[in-house]
């Protein structure tokens, strides 16, 4: 039997813009209000993810969420016809406007937490939506994402789907971006590390002061118990408060892991040593790469500015373990310098490959944000929506449909404008035909 690790990378939305809605998300903040390029957006997202294919990856697509959010903005009061309720709230609250369109879905590391087949009770692939419940505009995609991932795994003998956890700070979840899987070969049982940042029943236990942090110890435990994982494969690391505090909102903004390799910032975690050995009894034998990156080497700045560690780690069928990195890695001399001088060290990691994801970067990701792993053997792949899966003939179709629907340039204000509403509707329901996803979406549904 064949195990691969499948990217499923989130395709930029036909509204994609720049609301800097996350506070605690240094580039999300910085950039608010520019004028965005959903076309460029999504092309980049697109040759990215050809480019992995290329390479012998196993790459699929993730449809976008809905945006503006209409049905959202109706349970909160605002009536009358899309175009007035769009008006209305534009108006009259546009702080509540602006979350509504919000373009964070394309971050697909947020959609949900998945545990393979081989690290399971009952030896399917789980699936948990991320709730996203810190902030109000992510916390609209939960349903949408869990209506998506069913389309795309619906075998019941391999897949088995949960429902997003309780919609409240105490459980939230911010999936896959704080969970990390080594494994020695992908279909092998693995470790399964889940990042937390606070205690949400323990106030006494350390916490950021500054930005909040995203996932707590709570909800880690409750996917850990719904995915069948035991004590013998589950590590709960705590992220670093203070690193919260400098920008890392995000465990894989200063960390990232790829089979027995975890490249991550000395500053990332609290108890580091304590719970390597963890993680390295759990592993095995086998030796754990732990890549440990010193402030002197590069700062949280830099790493933050750069994402760094928002790259991929990935493995391709030729074996050479390649960092898929920003080109913002490229441009800046301290991290280009270091990116040099790893691929020469005594670790896995032998090559390193840059492109360009602008629009995603400006906007508060990197290329690990744009894509949820799901480790899969080809019994589970043949089961899964094979229209997902990236191809030289889905590439063209997919880039003709951008071609088609996407504007080449939005400001915040047009996103008041119902036929842009309608654009993406009839972008929207023309992309579930090319995938065969089925009626995914709220306005499909009515």
């Amino acid at each position: 039997m064949q195990h691969f690790e499948v990217n499923y990378d989130g395709l930029v939305g036909p509204t994609h813009n720049y609301a800097g809605l996350s506070f605690g998300n240094v580039a999300s903040l910085a950039n608010a209000k520019a004028t965005s390029s959903p076309k460029s957006a999504a092309l980049q997202g697109l040759m990215k993810m050809k480019a992995l294919h290329d390479m012998g990856m196993k790459q699929g697509v993730l449809a976008p969420q809905e945006r503006p959010d209409i049905y959202a903005l109706r349970r909160l009061g605002f009536t009358g016809t899309d175009g007035e309720v769009l008006y209305k709230a534009a108006t009259e609250a546009p702080a509540i406007f602006q979350a509504v369109c919000s373009a964070s879905s394309m971050w697909t590391a947020n959609a949900a937490t998945v545990s393979p087949s081989a690290d399971t009770a009952n030896g399917k692939v789980h699936f948990t939506p991320a709730n996203l419940t810190n902030k109000f505009h992510r916390s609209l995609e939960p349903v949408t994402s869990g209506n998506i991932l069913k389309a795309m795994f619906a075998h019941e003998r391999y897949f088995e789907h949960h429902t997003h956890l309780p919609d409240n700070e105490h459980f939230g979840d911010e999936g896959a971006a704080n969970h990390t899987r080594l494994c020695e070969q992908y279909g092998h049982a693995g470790v399964e590390i889940f990042t937390y940042g606070r205690c949400a029943f323990d106030s006494t236990q350390p916490a950021p002061r500054k930005f909040p942090a995203r996932q707590t110890l709570e909800a880690s435990q409750a996917i850990a118990r719904l995915h069948g994982l035991t004590d013998d494969n589950t590590v709960y690391l705590q992220q670093n408060p203070d690193v919260i505090d400098q920008g890392v909102f995000h465990n894989d903004v200063i960390a990232v892991g790829n089979q027995n390799v975890l490249f991550y910032h000395e500053q990332a975690f609290r108890d580091t040593e304590q719970k390597f050995a963890e993680i390295q009894q759990k592993f095995g034998d086998t030796r754990v790469h732990f890549i440990e990156v010193k402030t002197d080497e590069v700062s949280v700045q830099d790493a933050v500015s750069t994402y760094l560690f928002n790259t991929q780690l990935i493995t391709p069928p030729d074996g050479i373990m390649t960092l898929i990195a920003p080109t913002e890695c490229e441009e800046n001399p301290r991290v280009k310098a270091y990116l040099e001088s790893l691929v020469q060290r005594d670790n896995p990691i032998k090559r390193v490959e840059f492109f360009d994801v602008k629009q995603s970067m400006r906007n508060g990701g990197g290329p690990a944000c744009l894509r949820l792993r799901v480790a899969l053997n080809d019994e589970e792949l043949k089961a899964a929506n094979p229209n997902c899966l990236m191809s030289d003939d889905l590439y063209q179709r997919l880039t003709q449909w951008v071609d088609k629907h996407y504007r080449e340039e939005l400001a915040v204000d047009d996103l008041r404008d119902p036929a842009l509403l309608e654009e993406s509707r009839s972008a929207l329901d023309e992309l579930t035909q090319i995938l065969k996803l089925g009626s995914v979406y709220p306005f499909q549904q009515d």
